[in-house]
């Protein structure tokens, strides 16, 4: 037997294929949307791909089912709670799937979505006793378990999900064997949990120690602990968590369809006509000129949460990058379900060069500047981007909080009588904050370089909320 995990970093998002040697077949675990790492590996061992399976319907992430589907004739596998538009086999409590010497035997284990399921993988070739792992989606990660807030399934309340959680883990996943390897479908970073460790795989054992939702508990207690603190969902979760279930086009159809280079006259048009322009450059970059009315969401960041949070699924995407940069920001915003690409700028920025008319910057100013200019009594709005939980550890004093996931909404709060400088933790969000703030007609808006990481490395006064 063979299991590989694959992890994408950008959504902290892990899949699995597991493989029979003997029989040449294998299985693929929640897989990403662009497949071709498990096409390719399988061809390299003589692996036919025969089975895909989903945990649950992911909500952050538009899954690879479909495509498998497409390119191998895989079939698809769900719980058998599961609702879908296209054919797969629903599975129950001890249901196995068997090949070669590899059995994957399913528990159901709801609590983050009614439908999900745990998959126990054994090698029968050494034991067929024990499970050698679990792969448990997202009903259990490392140092957490799965949300159940998310409201991705309707007609099912946070308060239902967490008690179906609750049991899942304390009277499935608990009782395996201490030695039983986890391989859940998510690492930190994934808005999914609140507390997800960078280790990306475990034990149950350690799990049962060292996990903080594991703690022996009442069922009250439990429910309390995990609703408590949650991040904001992106607002693009439940769109996706709908799509996967519902029969569509492959990521290949549609990037066919989205990979059009657009002359700036087609981009001006498309623009006017209601088409959302975002430049995937990165803030410094964006800052020094970009075309006007722009929204600026680098790839080089938290690219797939912004961009799903702040772009329309309903509304054409144009596409500005650096070039050859093009095909990895649309394949991107593939992956978590936009197809709505129209195109991208044909010959990048560099088209804008004889129409500054078209453009707009951002000044960057240093935290010693910025300082400055608050002690000279400068009329100046300091805006934090950042979320509450990190202004507890400190912020500059009379600093405006709005938390980027927020601005649209409140820009009212946002004065307009005063130059405004914009800070987040590093600097990525606050390049993405200007250009929502410069959409709204804001002028006198300055982008702090190294956000309030550079304004404490400058020994500069942070206070700390009461």
């Amino acid at each position: 037997m063979q299991l590989k995990q694959y992890y994408l970093g950008c959504l902290a998002h892990a899949s699995y294929m597991i493989a029979d040697e003997d029989s040449k077949t294998a299985a693929v675990v929640d897989p990403q949307r662009d497949i071709e790492q498990y096409l390719k590996d399988a061809e390299a061992h003589g692996w036919t791909i025969k089975h895909v399976f989903l945990t649950h319907f992911h909500a952050d992430f538009l899954a690879g089912h479909i495509e498998l589907r497409e390119k191998t004739g895989a079939n698809i596998y769900l719980g058998a709670k599961a609702e879908a538009e296209y054919a797969f086999t629903p599975l129950k409590e001890d249901d196995v799937v068997e090949f070669g010497n590899v059995r994957l035997k399913i528990l159901e284990t709801p609590g983050h979505t009614p439908e999900g399921i745990s998959i126990l993988v054994y090698d029968l070739e050494n034991d067929d006793r024990d499970p050698y792992a679990v792969l448990t989606g997202d009903t259990l990660f490392i140092g957490d378990v799965g949300r159940p807030d998310l409201l991705a399934s309707i007609g099912v309340t946070a308060d239902e999900l967490a008690e179906m959680l609750y049991d899942s883990l304390t009277n499935k996943l608990m009782k395996l064997p201490d030695a039983t390897l986890v391989y859940p479908a998510h690492g930190a970073g994934s808005l999914c949990g609140k507390n997800l460790s960078d280790e990306t795989v475990s034990t149950i054992g350690e799990q049962k120690k060292y996990n903080y939702a594991l703690q022996p508990m009442s069922k009250e207690e439990f429910m309390n602990i995990v609703r408590a603190d949650q991040p904001d969902a992106p607002e693009y979760f439940v769109y996706d968590a709908i799509k996967n279930r519902e029969e569509r086009s492959s990521l290949e159809e549609t990037m066919k369809q989205s990979m059009n280079g657009l002359s700036l006259e087609e981009v001006l048009r498309l623009r006017n006509q209601g088409a959302q322009v975002v430049d995937v450059r990165d803030g410094i970059d964006f800052d020094a000129g970009h075309l006007s009315g722009a929204l600026n969401v680098g790839l080089h960041g938290k690219y797939a949460t912004w961009a799903g949070s702040l772009l329309s699924h309903d509304e054409p995407i144009i596409v500005i990058a650096e070039e050859g940069g093009e095909e990895e920001a649309v394949m991107r915003l593939g992956r978590i379900g936009f197809d709505n690409v129209a195109g991208y700028l044909k010959g990048g920025v560099g088209t804008l060069d004889s129409h500054p008319e078209m453009t707009q910057s951002v000044e960057r100013i240093t935290a010693p500047a910025l300082k400055e200019k608050l002690d000279s009594s400068a009329d100046v709005l300091v805006l934090d981007v950042r979320s509450p939980q990190e202004r507890e550890s400190g912020l500059i004093e009379d600093s405006l909080s709005v938390p980027l996931n927020q601005l649209r909404d409140r820009i009212d709060d946002v004065p307009r009588h005063q130059p405004v400088v914009v800070h987040c933790a590093g600097g990525y969000r606050s390049a993405i904050a200007v250009s929502i703030l410069q959409q709204n007609g804001f002028e006198d808006v300055m982008d702090l370089v190294g956000g309030f990481k550079a304004w404490e490395a400058s020994q500069l006064p942070i206070q700390t909320p009461a």
